[in-house]
């Protein structure tokens, strides 16, 4: 196949340099890491096939845009919603605490920086792709029409102009800008409401030390130390179950009860949805060293953490995030480096 004096492998190039803003932007459309992946995939599956039709009446980034933006409109016609235990239910007292678990495609999802986040030399331009794959806004673009989401995903974290959308979803600039207009309206409802959490801002000396800190009490299980660390308001979800715990009386709670087989944990950090985080992997009874447990993700603010969300699904995430899916104990570590 070819176009003009492109081969099959000048195509295949071509395409891939998008990959990653596309995932980023089919993420933030679907709120699923997999279903994005696969949205891409399919996205520059139909490309490839239509590239000889492509006659470059518009950029072929803005081609594949469209492509991709129709990929997600189908895929979302269902009307199925990602949300976060919290926008499911009320929080639930420690003493009622039940792990009921719903289908995987109920919940937002993680998603490693690298894979939606393209490298930029302009750190504004860095800050606004970190904020918009944060899970509390992933969560609020959710709540929107799937047409509104496409618009304020292209004009507020893309910068694409108007007249751009409007050609792009074949509409006029005026149904452009009153799209937006209630895209921003809804948003600015869910903020006010407070149920956009706290996120955290890039990561300074105090929040540095603060998830050093985190770590400590973590690994060493030290709920007093870890209580410190929580805001009064700090919330702790768990998907796939609908269950999430309000303030540190009731997480560390929960940490020394129907958690308590976490003790002597093990972190490693990850850098996910523009959030500090952690790969979680607990004690293994039966094979010694330490198995996969869940991808933490921790919302900080004010020196506090706000959010801590684990993600529990480790077939899946783990291999995402391309962790090994066992570590050994350090003492055999140390054998085997003697």
């Amino acid at each position: 196949m070819s176009n003009g004096t492109a081969t099959t492998t000048e195509i295949e190039e071509q395409l891939e340099k998008y990959r990653v803003e596309l995932t980023g932007y089919c993420y933030r459309m679907l709120g699923s890491s997999f279903d994005a992946e696969d949205a891409v995939q399919d996205t520059m599956v139909r490309a490839w096939r239509s590239y000889e039709k492509f006659e470059g009446r518009s950029s072929l980034r803005s081609w594949l845009y469209r492509i991709a933006t129709n990929v997600c409109l189908d895929l979302l016609a269902a009307g199925n919603k990602r949300a976060r235990p919290m926008d499911l239910t009320e929080s639930t007292p420690l003493a009622q605490a039940a792990l009921s678990p719903r289908p995987d495609h109920t919940w937002l999802e993680p998603m490693p920086d690298a894979r939606v986040l393209p490298t930029t030399a302009d750190p504004a331009e860095a800050a606004v792709a970190k904020e918009s794959v944060r899970l509390a806004f992933m969560a609020a673009l959710q709540q929107l029409p799937p047409k509104q989401r496409a618009v304020l995903i292209l004009r507020e974290v893309l910068a694409w102009k108007a007249s751009e959308v409007a050609e792009l979803l074949g509409t006029s600039v005026a149904s452009v800008n009153s799209a937006l207009q209630r895209a921003r309206a809804t948003l600015a409802e869910r903020a006010d409401s407070g149920a956009e959490a706290a996120v955290s801002d890039p990561l300074d000396e105090e929040q540095r030390k603060l998830l050093e800190r985190y770590v400590a009490a973590f690994e060493g299980y030290d709920m007093t130390a870890l209580t410190a660390l929580l805001h009064e308001d700090a919330v702790m979800t768990m998907p796939p179950f609908d269950l999430w715990l309000l303030g540190p009386s009731d997480i560390t709670g929960f940490m020394t009860t129907l958690g308590a087989a976490c003790a002597g944990s093990r972190l490693l950090p990850v850098e996910v949805n523009g959030l500090p985080g952690f790969a979680h992997y607990k004690p293994d009874e039966e094979a010694g060293g330490f198995s996969p447990w869940a991808v933490q993700v921790l919302e900080i603010s004010e020196g506090r953490i706000t959010g801590f969300h684990c993600f529990l699904d480790t077939k899946r995430w783990f291999p995402l995030f391309g962790l090994p899916l066992h570590l050994e104990a350090e003492s055999d570590q140390a054998e085997e480096g003697a």
